[in-house]
């Protein structure tokens, strides 16, 4: 039997008060108490109509605030589009095609500001959204800080070279994470965002059929599930933007299974099989493997200090009336 929200949240909350870092410079958890007591409320119906017509939502949001936070800070830029003076971060190789779920972002905001009008940020909007998107699909609950300020500017350049791409190697992703102020366990963890959601086959045909210009399938994928997706993804140019599910077993549900497929030789991306490939890096996995207690908890820690990545507070920044535009 699924565990009941209420019990989720208090497990939750209770690992975090042990485990969460610090607060960071001036975010608070209770930023909108005053100015905008049903932010949290408004959010998380956003989200929930978001996921109601379109359950793969989900992972788009949280994968956009990924994306977000990786690229200068959580500050919302990669929602800015272009303009005379902005290079959106929308056209980056890693988001081109790729992110979305703006529009979804798009409502909340146009929601939040009816009822909070210039009050909260869309950086803020936008981490409380992937929080949402985590605990409607049966993941955790974890206590957001809040009072972030929005970017004035976006970074396409830093979103081509900063962000971990499903081809490179673990020590490589390790390196882009430690950049952000994030370790090996950070890497294993967020790793797991990827129990929901979907993947084009470009991000993944080469294990199917010329791996490392071999000629032939990655060996270390399980025989049945490279029959299925040699299937699903033929090994022509038409196929690159089809989709197969990152996690096969429990597609729309945010659980422990992704661990498990690892340890089955069923991870879909490279870079996520690769976690097998170092001990340290191994051994987390088993463990998360076994124990979905142990990844809840440390998903919303490494989810907490993912969420502090060169945030804007203070006088910095702005409130954006738009997500897409600056003031």
């Amino acid at each position: 039997m699924d565990q009941k929200p209420s019990s989720r949240i208090i497990f939750s909350l209770v690992c975090l008060l042990i485990l969460s870092p610090p607060i960071h410079g001036q975010l608070d958890y209770r930023f909108y108490d005053t100015s905008c007591p049903n932010l949290t409320r408004i959010v998380r119906y956003g989200v929930w109509s978001a996921m109601l017509n379109e359950t793969r939502m989900a992972a788009s949001l949280l994968r956009m605030h990924f994306h977000d936070c990786f690229v200068d800070g959580c500050d919302a830029s990669l929602l800015l589009d272009d303009s005379d003076d902005i290079i959106s971060e929308k056209s980056a190789s890693p988001n081109k095609n790729s992110v979305r779920g703006y529009e979804v972002i798009d409502s909340i905001k146009a929601d939040v500001e009816k009822a909070c009008p210039s009050t909260v940020s869309c950086a803020d909007i936008l981490t409380i959204a992937a929080r949402e998107a985590v605990f409607l699909s049966g993941g955790p609950f974890w206590y957001v800080a809040l009072g972030r300020r929005d970017g004035t500017a976006a970074n396409r350049t830093a979103a081509n070279e900063q962000l971990p791409s499903p081809f490179d190697s673990l020590t490589t992703i390790t390196a882009k994470f430690a950049a952000k102020g994030l370790d090996t366990k950070d890497v294993v963890v967020l790793s797991g965002a990827h129990t929901i959601g979907f993947a084009q086959c470009f991000t993944f045909k080469n294990r199917l059929f010329n791996f490392n210009n071999s000629g032939e399938p990655d060996p270390a994928l399980d025989t049945s599930l490279l029959r299925n997706l040699q299937s699903l993804c033929p090994n022509n140019v038409s196929s690159n933007s089809n989709l197969a599910p990152l996690d096969p077993v429990t597609t729309s549900r945010f659980d422990n299974v992704y661990y498990k497929n690892l340890m089955n030789s069923s991870g879909l991306l490279q870079s996520d099989q690769a976690l097998l490939d170092d001990s340290d890096t191994a051994s987390m996995v088993s463990d998360y493997s076994r124990y979905p207690y142990m990844f809840f908890r440390d998903f919303g820690a490494s989810m907490v200090k993912m969420d502090s990545i060169g945030v804007l507070t203070g006088g910095n920044g702005e409130i954006r009336t738009n997500c897409r535009v600056v003031n």
